[in-house]
């Protein structure tokens, strides 16, 4: 940077005084920079060259003068007060961040530039071309003898660039355009001048953004506010100008204007002209194209909603699923989630219903205030393609949006939405393993609803209703006195066991299921008849069947360990069934179950059929079941154990043989009895079997968990 500055210091007003910007002005100016601070401008301003040499080489007056300030009131009244003093040296504002409001200061203030220090470019350098260039003007307007500013003629600060010349005369070119070159940096994408009566006098647009426009800058001076907007749109435009001259503040406005990438938003700020420009009071329209920003406003809005409403959901769906533990039966959990579904205020109706044994659907409860949709809903014919249909022969979630003109909605629901307000709907799977025990279906008045991570919730809460059903079955069928036993006799099957019993003419029987972790079913099976060989060659053949393993070979007879993709021992034991015995001989099964009084009947049966076409209900039977208390079980137990089974036991318990890590070994507990350790574990297991028999096959037959 070459010096150019050759008059006065430059007096810097800051009221931390930025070393650095300091710096830099001391480099261009060899008269100096002094510093002084806001509250100094309250006293005598000659006082800031005192002591400098009254000769013409050392003027005491300002080359030019820079305010780093940050507040636009402080920035009004420093100008106001550095004009009244020196009315003629070029005046800078360079706050250290620039911003629309200060802008508007400046140039209100009569500011000869504007230069914020995080600006683009070189601020320093704009702020010392802008000392020389307005110097320069300030000189020669005294050698010609004419005032250079509104000061100079009538003892006012300089009015925004424009009011420089008095009222009678025309404004020039380079005047009227001092709004836009002043803020270059923070206007935006349009300058205006506009008259009072909504003319065109100045306009100025960024070259990035004129593409938008279909009349250009130089084609604008002349029209009016009514020639470019509709008549609303200008209308509302020409109310801000006549606010802005009537109040003398800064205006905001927001509008939309259309252009060749269609209809924009806008943001203006109008700020008033003091002095008339050609006899007309005059405003500069600022507009800054924020099409962008609302479209990310509406984004962060939209997600923010969602969000909010998703955390809304999450919790209900908890209150529900906590609720549910507590449940005594399944028509109370039923009627809960339904309630609390609705005391929500998130949804307008929820209901359930469930396939009866005819295949078609059944009412069970419901709540909310949608009996028109509703009616319509459990009219419609089996097979029709509503959601609840789908929902249970998918197994999966349905959604519907828009239901009121949807397309895929019979026309009667359609309008039954209508009436009762019905925006979206949802239809949710109450299931538990491969058993379907009925739908949720839930309803709201939102068009967006059960997205994504709705319908996660909705899922897992039918999931947890569909367990916590099986649980609560399980639950009767426990503590129950009488239960109901019933008998089916099934003809043929494409199982592992009927395939092996129409083959060889043995006899199959079931010892135990149940389900791995990864949901396959893991059956023990005896096998009367047939030999091991035999029988893992045809497990290993046979397509159902994943795994086989040997677990006793008794000759002609064994008991093997299977694993299946698929059961019928599963499917009923999801519904609440227990087993007390299941055979197969000469290609017939006969499958004797026990449920509660309440069971469904026919619900159990359709399930077995959907396993085994030919099933047939022989028996239903009432059974009184004694019920032992825990004190009667403990003393049944100890019946079965001898003295030295039952020492062995309590020496290991006590002993922590039983924890992890062990904290006794079987060897020192074979020492503490005086026998050998295969003696030891011998009673050890003996006794454990005779414990674990009381749980497991005290009731006498094979027990799914």
């Amino acid at each position: 940077m070459s010096p150019e500055i050759r008059s006065g210091p430059i007096v810097h007003i800051s009221a931390s005084h930025s070393e650095s910007l300091q710096g830099r002005l001391c480099e261009a100016s060899p008269a100096g920079v002094r510093s002084i601070t806001p509250a100094a401008l309250e006293d005598n301003l000659e006082s800031v060259f005192d002591g400098e040499s009254e000769s013409d080489a050392e003027p005491s007056v300002p080359a030019g003068i820079v305010l780093e300030l940050e507040r636009p009131e402080r920035v009004r009244t420093a100008l106001k007060r550095l004009f009244e003093a020196w009315p003629n040296p070029p005046t800078i504002v360079a706050p250290p961040t620039g911003g629309e409001t200060l802008a508007a200061a400046a140039l209100r203030g009569g500011a000869d530039e504007y230069a914020p220090l995080d600006g683009d470019g070189d601020p320093v350098q704009r702020i010392v071309d802008a000392i020389r260039t307005f110097g320069r003007a300030v000189n020669a307007g005294e050698t010609a003898g004419e005032p250079t500013s509104a000061t100079a003629a009538n003892g006012a600060g300089p009015a925004v660039g424009v009011s420089a010349a008095p009222v009678e005369s025309q404004p020039s070119t380079e005047s009227t355009g001092e709004y836009h070159r002043i803020l270059a940096n923070e206007l935006p994408d349009e300058a205006f001048v506009i008259a009072a009566d909504g003319t065109y006098l100045e306009a100025k647009i960024r070259p990035d953004a004129a593409d938008l426009y279909t009349t250009t800058a130089d084609e604008l001076p002349g029209k009016n506010l009514v020639e470019v907007f509709p008549d609303d749109r200008a209308a509302k435009l020409q109310a801000c100008v006549d606010r802005t001259l009537r109040t003398g503040d800064v205006q905001s406005i927001e509008y939309e204007a259309r252009t060749t990438d269609g209809c924009r938003r806008y943001e203006g700020r109008v700020v008033p002209i003091d002095e008339p420009i050609d006899g007309r009071n005059a405003v500069v329209w600022l507009a800054r194209d924020i099409t962008e920003r609302m479209q990310r406003e509406r984004e962060l809005r939209s997600r923010r909603d969602e969000l909010e409403t998703l955390n809304r959901i999450s919790a209900v769906v908890g209150q529900v699923i906590d609720t549910l533990v507590e449940a005594p039966s399944r028509e109370a959990i039923e009627r809960e989630v339904c309630d609390q579904l609705v005391e929500s205020e998130l949804y307008c109706g929820a209901w359930i219903t469930e396939r009866t044994g005819r295949g078609n659907l059944a009412f069970r409860t419901g709540a909310g205030d949608v009996d028109a949709y509703l009616d319509r809903a459990t009219e419609l014919e089996e097979g029709h393609a509503c959601l609840v249909q789908q929902a249970v022969e998918t197994g999966e979630i349905q959604t519907e949006t828009s239901i009121p003109t949807s397309d895929s909605m019979p026309e009667s629901l359609s309008r039954a939405a209508r009436t009762d307000g019905v925006r979206s709907a949802i239809a949710v799977p109450i299931s538990h393993n491969d058993s379907v025990y009925g739908v949720l279906t839930v309803l709201a008045d939102r068009e967006d609803a059960f997205r994504e991570g709705e319908r996660a919730g909705f899922g897992l809460l039918g999931e947890t209703i569909g367990f916590t059903i099986m649980a609560v079955k399980n639950r009767q069928l426990l503590f129950a006195d009488t239960v109901v036993e019933l008998e089916f006799r099934i003809d043929g099957g494409d199982t592992f066991s009927f395939d092996l019993s129409e083959r060889y003419g043995c006899t199959v029987s079931l010892e135990w299921a149940g389900t791995t972790a990864d949901g396959r079913t893991v059956q023990y099976v005896t096998i009367d008849g047939l030999g091991d060989e035999t029988v893992l060659e045809e497990a290993e053949a046979h397509p159902s069947i994943e795994n086989c393993r040997l677990i006793h070979d008794g000759g002609e007879n064994c008991t093997v360990e299977i694993r299946l993709a698929k059961s019928g021992v599963r499917t009923l034991a999801n519904h609440g069934a227990t087993f007390r015995e299941v055979t197969v001989e000469d290609g017939v099964g006969t499958c004797l179950i026990e449920v509660s009084q309440d069971a469904d009947v026919r619900e159990i049966a359709k399930a077995l059929t959907v396993i085994y076409e030919n099933t047939e209900l022989v028996a239903r039977r009432e059974i009184d079941r004694p019920v032992r208390t825990a004190a009667q079980r403990r003393d049944h137990i100890f019946d079965q154990l001898t003295d030295r089974q039952l020492t062995t036991l309590r020496l290991a318990y006590y002993s922590g043989f039983f924890e992890w890590p062990r904290e006794s070994t079987g060897e020192e507990i074979a020492e503490a009895m005086d026998v050998s350790p295969p003696t030891m574990h011998q009673h050890l297991r003996k006794g454990m079997k005779a414990v674990l028999e009381e749980f497991f096959e005290a009731s006498g037959g094979p027990q799914p968990p």
